[in-house]
């Protein structure tokens, strides 16, 4: 067995091996990140403008706006209350009192 505090270069057996491994630089979909996020924040703010453009231009569809005059009439008849039907004149059931427990 080696002295682990005897200096690496005293031990040939040992030997460090170093790896590094650097991503393929260019855009991709799996590591970069940035396309979908700009595709996103793009279809939301294009979302936005339609919105705002319905909104100021008060609904669109070549809707003026000048008559907003509107007298609705609703004359709807009078309406009943159902008549319930007569209910038997009965008792109320009478319910055993509690009384002391039966020996055995």
């Amino acid at each position: 067995m080696t002295d682990p505090n005897i200096p690496p270069s005293e031990r040939p057996e040992v030997v460090h091996n170093t790896t590094i491994n650097n991503p393929p630089s260019g855009s991709g979909g799996g590591s970069g990140g940035s396309s979908w996020i700009g595709f996103l924040v793009g279809g939301l703010l294009l979302v936005v403008v339609v919105i705002a453009f319905v909104v100021f231009s008060r609904g669109g569809m070549g809707m003026d706006g000048k008559d907003t005059n509107v007298d609705v009439d609703v004359d709807l008849p009078a309406m009943e209350a159902p008549k319930m039907p007569d209910l038997p004149n009965m008792e109320p059931p009478t319910l055993p009192s509690p009384g002391p427990a039966p020996a055995n």
